[in-house]
C-alpha cells in the first residue's frame, strides 16, 4: 500500500501558519493533561484479531508523538449533518449552539479544514413523495448558509477548490446528499442538483429501498442494483459525482463497485467483523471498495463499533423510530405536517445515558480504525463522524470541537504521522480529486 509523501502536492496548499491554528492549539494544549489511553494491542474486546499476520501499528514506522500533528494536518470529515436544524428551527451554522454536535465555531475549534456538508432527507418525507422538494430546499438553504458565513466557509466542488479555500484560511464545504434525491432516480433531478454544486450522493433512500437500489434494512426488491440503478451510477460517473454506498445492501455495494468506473465511498459506518449489524460493512464489501480505490469512513458511534453496547441495545425492547412515515393516507400528509413531526427529534443526537460498562472510549474507536487498516490498507480508511446524525459518541467526544481526540488516539495506538494524515483527511481529498477532476 502506497503512502502519501509529505512533499506531494496534497500538502502544497497547507499554509505554514493558518490563523485558525491558534484556536486549534488552545484545544490541543489541554490534551497533554488527559490520562493516557490504555491500549492492549491485538486484544480487541476479548478477541485476538490478526490480519496478514501483522499488527498494523508495528508496521507503521516512525511512531508519531507530535502534539501539533492535528493542528498541522489536513482534517476532513466524511459525514456531518448540517441543515436539518437550520431548516426546521431557523438556526444559523455560524452561531455556537448550546446543544447538538456541529456549528462553525466548534468546527474551527476542532481543527476541521473541510467536511462532507451532508444535507439530509429522512424517511417521513418519502411516502407522501416530498423527498424531491425537501432535497432542493435543504440544498438551497445550505448554499444560503454557506454564503451567509462566507468569511468562515466556502462551497467546494473539487479537491483543487478545497485546497484554494484552505489557502484563504477558511473551511471547505463539500455538499453531500443523504436520503433519496428522488425515489424514482430521475436523472434530470440528479443533473439539476449537480448544477447547484452537489458532488456526493448516497444511492439509497437512507434506510429504505428505492426504485433502483436495495438498502441494508429495507425490502430486497432488486437483488442489489437494478438496470436503472446502473444508469444512475454511470450518470454520476459522467458528471463527476461521488457515489456513496453507506446504507446499501451487500449485493448493492458489490454491484455498484463492479458498475462504477470511479472509486466509490462508504462514508460512515463500522465493520461487521466487529459488530454484526447490516449497517456495518462486510469484509468482502470493504475489500471490493478498496480494490477500486475507494474510501470508507469510520462513524463515531458505539452502535457500529462497540460489541458490548450493541448487545446491550439488542437486549432492550424495541421502540418505534421517529423515522417512520405518518400513520395517515400518505397522499394527504403535507410537508409542513412532516416538518413538525421531524422537528420533535431535533437535535438528532443520542439522548440516552450510557452505563460505563457499555460506553466506548476513543481507544476502542482507534482499534476499529486499525481493524480497517489491517483489512484494506491505510489508503482506504478515513473518518465519517455522523455528528448531529444521532450516534452515541465515545466518552471523550461531546461534539466536533473534540475532534483532536481522534488524532491523539491514533498516536497512542502507535501510528506514524504519514498514516494519521491519510486517515484524518488526505484519503478523502485523494478520492475527491480522482472523481471530480478526471476530465
Amino acid at each position: 500500500m502506497s503512502e502519501i509523501d509529505s512533499n506531494s502536492k496534497d500538502y502544497d496548499f497547507l499554509p505554514a501558519n493558518k490563523s485558525k491554528q491558534l484556536k486549534r492549539r488552545e484545544v490541543l494544549k489541554g490534551l497533554s493533561l488527559l490520562p493516557l489511553i490504555d491500549l492492549s494491542p491485538l486484544n480487541y474486546w476479548g478477541q485476538t484479531l490478526l490480519v496478514n499476520n501483522e499488527y498494523s501499528a508495528s508496521s507503521s514506522s516512525k511512531y508519531s508523538s507530535d502534539p501539533n500533528l492535528h493542528s498541522n494536518a489536513f482534517v476532513m470529515d466524511g459525514h456531518m449533518h448540517m441543515m436539518s436544524r437550520q431548516l426546521l428551527q431557523g438556526l444559523d451554522i455560524g452561531q455556537r449552539y448550546s446543544d447538538g454536535h456541529v456549528d462553525l465555531p466548534r468546527a474551527i475549534q476542532g481543527g476541521l479544514d473541510a467536511f462532507f456538508f451532508s444535507v439530509y432527507t429522512p424517511e417521513p418525507y418519502y411516502e407522501s413523495r416530498h423527498e424531491v422538494k425537501n432535497t432542493f430546499r435543504v440544498v438551497e438553504l445550505a448554499l444560503d448558509q454557506i454564503e451567509k458565513n462566507h468569511k468562515i466557509i466556502e462551497l467546494a466542488r473539487t479537491a483543487t477548490e478545497i485546497e484554494k479555500i484552505n489557502k484563504r484560511g477558511k473551511i471547505a464545504a463539500f455538499l453531500d446528499l443523504e436520503g433519496g434525491f428522488d425515489l424514482d432516480g430521475d436523472l434530470n433531478i440528479l443533473r439539476s442538483l449537480y448544477r447547484l454544486g452537489l458532488r456526493s450522493v448516497q444511492l439509497t433512500a437512507h434506510n429504505e429501498t428505492n426504485a433502483f437500489i436495495d438498502s441494508c434494512y429495507g425490502k430486497k426488491l432488486w437483488g442489489g442494483l437494478n438496470e436503472h440503478g446502473r444508469e444512475v451510477v454511470k450518470e454520476m460517473n459522467r458528471l463527476g459525482i461521488l457515489i456513496n454506498v453507506a446504507h446499501a445492501s451487500d449485493d448493492a455495494i458489490l454491484q455498484t463497485v463492479e458498475t462504477s468506473q470511479d472509486p466509490i465511498l462508504y462514508t460512515h459506518g463500522g465493520f461487521r467483523g466487529i459488530v454484526n449489524n447490516p449497517r456495518c460493512i462486510s469484509d468482502e464489501c470493504a475489500t471490493a471498495i478498496a480494490s477500486k480505490g475507494g474510501v470508507m469512513g469510520i462513524q463515531f458511534g458505539s452502535s457500529f463499533n462497540n460489541p458490548k453496547y450493541a448487545a446491550w441495545q439488542a437486549s432492550k425492547p424495541k421502540v418505534k423510530s421517529l423515522e417512520t412515515s405518518p400513520a395517515k393516507d400518505n397522499q394527504s400528509v403535507s410537508i409542513e405536517e412532516i416538518d413538525q413531526q421531524v422537528a420533535k427529534g431535533l437535535p438528532f443526537v443520542h439522548k440516552e445515558v450510557i452505563p460505563d460498562e457499555y460506553w466506548m472510549g476513543v481507544d476502542q474507536l482507534a482499534k476499529v480504525i486499525d481493524y480497517g487498516v489491517r483489512l484494506v490498507g491505510d489508503d482506504h480508511i478515513a473518518l465519517g463522524s455522523d455528528f448531529d446524525g444521532g450516534p452515541p459518541l465515545p466518552r471523550q467526544i461531546k461534539d466536533v470541537s473534540d475532534y483532536p481526540q481522534m488524532t491523539l488516539a491514533m498516536q497512542e495506538l502507535g501510528y506514524s504521522e504519514k498514516r494519521i494524515r491519510k486517515i484524518v483527511g488526505l484519503n478523502w481529498l485523494r478520492v475527491i480529486r480522482e472523481v471530480t477532476e478526471k476530465n
